[in-house]
């Protein structure tokens, strides 16, 4: 395509140089936006790695690098060990089960503060620490005050005995962090703002990624018995905090409610006190975090965060709320697993189920977002949904796949039909699902979105119904307003549908030639007289009534032609050229195709009334 342009006219080759102008300006607005040099700069400081370490190799290197420096000062060496796979596997984090259903009460969040890191600290776990049965004998080690044995097994010695590097190196991170945190919250120049919080970011990562690389088995330093000691002492942790705030926070001791934890995910539990004002909940929380930090060994300190209010929990790892740290205002809706930032699910799932949540946690209006719900439902299976909003986009990621899938088998047929702009490796494949033949599977039924438009194929609304929004709404409705009922929603006359019948372009259609109707009644104009015109004989005296609606329509979509026009325009930065844009991740790209179609359609049946003239006397 760029020699095309280039080999073309003057206005080509200018599109082809603002096309470079912009290759070069977009990586700099992109460097400016995400603070790279800055960040980068910070990181390489804090890790001591040369500055294109960080672009070209991954975390292992900068935390082999701190422990290398570490090592050095006290005359310690590191063994250089062979990088092999290793197949043994430890246990990870502990997720507490979910009490799935609908809060209308206040739900306080506890995390722990840097819970691996802490941990790690916390008990000395560190390769230089780390003692076998042997070692402790001939030693005569003292259990508890020589040496601990975690919940695992495994033994370390106590910071009585030696201080482990990898302690070390995380008391001075985190004491770094701390003091960079300190200095960003009085600072005012907007550019040492952004150093300092590179730097406090980067001392992070660098602090959280310490256990991530003890537990790679296929790793530089791997070494299980500290990935493995870290996790269950977090799993011990969290079951101890769920014990403590339960058998503490109770009637018996004088609270008004039995407290709760209604979740549990690897450093954070969220309570339920059971009373309804926001405020109080705060306090019970903060209170709660303070009670059970005192009851593990510094620096585990368990933090009180946040509120949500109201809270409806799904699943593991699927939750939405209104997110309070001010019990005046709520600072936003919060979600966590919901299809509402998937790309694999098409807009109109996202659109739905962020209304949904906005009627249900916000407006605290059920009843209208199940509303909502019917109407949607009712305007999908009547054909009255934007295409845009039917768009799925997938990666195709590999040349090979074991299954059949939709957006692969698309890209195929792209590429037998035009190999210059069918999707390649790395693309994403933007496609909707169009109705076919009965029996016929989903990959069969994948179609280009452009090609649906200019060849009238109808979509498949009912597979939009029972793959893509019975799940997510069942997900959502059924904490609150039962299985049941929530199921109606998928049942009833709002799911009567219109049956749109499938274009065939082959076989005996082949022959068959399209009848004009009369845009009033309808009724098939077959007579020589009428079959090139707009109208029928029996609606000739409704003539100007009808070549009206028409004209109005016409200019109805060339006004939302024009609309999309000038937004693609601003977009691509310039009023005044041709919208060149082609997209296909962008919704507004197939808006203003389909309403480009709609007005070509449009003026062709005004065009019919020409024919007509006669008859306006």
């Amino acid at each position: 395509m760029i020699t095309e342009l280039y080999n073309g006219t003057p206005d080509s080759r200018r599109r082809l140089a603002v096309y470079c102008l912009k290759d070069a300006y977009l990586p700099q607005r992109l460097m400016d936006k995400l603070m790279c040099l800055v960040n980068y700069t910070e990181m390489a400081r804090v890790t001591g790695v040369p500055f294109n370490f960080l672009l070209s190799r991954g975390q292992q290197v900068k935390f082999i690098s701190q422990l290398f420096r570490k090592a050095l000062e006290q005359d310690l060496v590191i063994p250089n060990l062979k990088n092999e796979n290793g197949e043994e596997q430890y246990k990870g984090a502990t997720v507490i089960e979910p009490v799935k259903d609908y809060y209308d009460v206040p739900i306080a969040t506890l995390d722990f503060a840097s819970l691996y890191p802490s941990i790690i600290q916390a008990h000395n776990l560190c390769y230089t620490t780390l003692l076998n049965k042997t070692s402790v004998e001939k030693l005569n080690l003292k259990k508890d005050e020589d040496y601990i044995v975690t919940p695992n097994g495994d033994m370390f010695c106590t910071s009585k005995v030696r201080k482990g590097l990898l302690s070390q190196i995380l008391q001075e991170l985190l004491s770094a962090r701390k003091r960079a945190k300190k200095e960003l919250a009085v600072e005012t120049d907007p550019f040492k703002k952004a150093v300092l919080n590179g730097r406090q970011l980067a001392l992070k990562i660098s602090a959280n990624s310490v256990y991530g690389i003890t537990g790679a088995s296929n790793g530089k330093l791997p070494c299980l018995a500290i990935a493995s000691s870290t996790t269950s002492y977090g799993r011990q942790m969290i079951m101890k905090t769920k014990d403590e705030v339960e058998a503490r926070f109770t009637m018996a001791n004088g609270y008004p409610y039995d407290a709760k934890v209604i979740y549990g995910d690897t450093d954070s539990v969220m309570v339920k006190f059971g009373v309804k004002d926001i405020a109080e909940a705060m306090k019970l929380g903060q209170e709660a975090a303070d009670f059970v930090s005192a009851k593990f060994l510094e620096p585990i300190k368990l933090e009180f965060e946040k509120v949500y209010f109201p809270y409806l929990l799904i699943n593991k790892k699927r939750y939405a709320g209104l997110f309070w740290t001010n019990p005046n205002k709520f600072d936003k809706m919060d979600s966590k697993g919901i299809e509402t930032v998937r790309r694999d699910n098409c807009r109109l799932v996202q659109t739905v189920i962020e209304t949904v949540l906005k009627k249900i946690l916000i407006d605290r209006d059920v009843n209208g977002a199940e509303s909502y719900v019917k109407d949607t439902i009712a305007d999908l299976l009547q054909n009255k949904v934007d295409m845009s909003k039917l768009v799925i986009t997938k990666a195709l990621s590999k040349s090979d796949y074991s299954a059949k899938q939709a957006h692969v088998e698309l890209a195929e047929r792209m590429r037998k039909r035009d190999v210059g702009s069918a999707p390649t490796l790395g693309d994403r494949v933007a496609y909707v699902i169009v109705k076919g033949a009965t029996g016929s599977k989903n990959y069969e039924k994948s179609e280009d979105p452009i090609y649906v438009l200019e060849n009238n194929i109808p979509i498949d609304t009912k597979y939009y119904l029972d793959n893509q929004l019975a799940k997510p709404l069942a997900r959502i409705f059924d904490p609150i307003l039962g299985e049941r009922r929530s199921a109606q929603l998928l049942t009833g006359e709002h799911t009567r549908s219109i049956s749109v019948a499938a274009p065939t372009l082959g076989g005996l259609m082949k022959f068959a030639k399209k009848t004009q109707t009369c845009m009033g009644c309808k009724k098939p104009l077959v007579d020589k007289d009428e079959k090139e015109g707009a109208v029928c004989e029996n609606c000739r005296p409704r003539l100007g009534e009808l070549y009206s609606k028409t004209l109005n329509k016409v200019s109805d979509l060339e006004v939302r032609f024009g609309r999309l026009w000038t937004q693609c325009q601003r977009c691509q930065g310039s009023l005044h050229c041709e919208v060149i844009c082609s997209s296909r991740d962008c919704p507004i790209f197939y808006m203003r195709m389909k309403a480009k179609k709609d007005v070509e359609d449009a003026e062709r049946e005004l065009a019919r009334f020409d024919h007509d003239l006669g008859a306006w006397s």
